[in-house]
């Protein structure tokens, strides 16, 4: 059986996405429609997306990087999804099929709407500070990264939790009236795309960073030894 056919192209910012999502999971099951979705294999991050382009099926892609470097060999290719089987991947003389996957050996975002459990911490983060605080994490080896709040502020913190002598790089985001260590793994934070971002970290061990500059969020899971009030 055949769909209507229909072809579209990726723009860059679809593109990007689609390669910072690749490092959150290696799979990606798209629903039709003008929102992709993911969610990693430890299902404590979740990131969606509004892009300009309308999917006008669903796509289950088993290796997400296999096949952005495939699309990496043309120039401005257009793809056809009339097929029930495979994307045809066509650019001039040249053509290509990719094969759909099974979307049941895909981890997929579940289909309801993420909503944090409550609003507890909020502030804004820029992209000079994100790019410094991943960077500093790798300069000094730190694995953890903590929204704390003391003295009147909130910062931001990339340090070695169970290292009292740890080094520390600290950004301040925020005033706060309340005391807090809410904790995050560095290597999580470090997968969302570079940007500005509104924050809002739920005590209930939940995050939602919001783009400033695209339709991009990410819903981040906390550590368990997080702490609020």
């Amino acid at each position: 059986m055949k769909i209507q056919e229909k072809t579209m192209k990726l723009s860059d910012n679809t593109l990007n996405i689609l390669k910072n999502f690749a490092g959150i999971n290696q799979s990606i099951l798209v629903k039709s429609g003008t929102k992709l979705r993911t969610i990693s294999i430890a299902k404590n991050i979740l990131a969606e997306a509004d892009i300009g382009e309308e999917f006008p099926r669903d796509v289950a892609i088993y290796d997400l990087n296999q096949f952005l470097n495939g699309l990496s060999l043309h120039q401005d290719p257009d793809l056809d999804f009339a097929s029930d089987s495979h994307i045809s991947i066509k650019e001039g003389k040249r053509r290509v099929k990719y094969f759909y996957a099974d979307p049941n050996v895909i981890v997929s975002p579940p289909d309801k709407e993420m909503k944090l459990p409550s609003m507890d911490v909020c502030f804004q983060l820029d992209s000079a500070s994100l790019e410094k605080l991943v960077k500093a994490a790798a300069v000094y080896q730190l694995p953890d990264l903590s929204a704390v709040g003391e003295a009147g502020v909130v910062k931001l913190v990339v340090r070695d939790k169970k290292n009292d002598t740890s080094n520390e790089f600290a950004i301040v985001v925020g005033e706060t009236d309340k005391e807090f260590s809410l904790n995050f793994k560095v290597e999580n934070i470090a997968k969302i795309i570079n940007t500005s971002y509104d924050v809002v970290i739920s005590s209930r061990l939940l995050s939602q960073f919001t783009s400033k500059n695209f339709n991009l969020s990410y819903w981040i899971a906390l550590e368990p030894d997080s702490t609020f009030g």
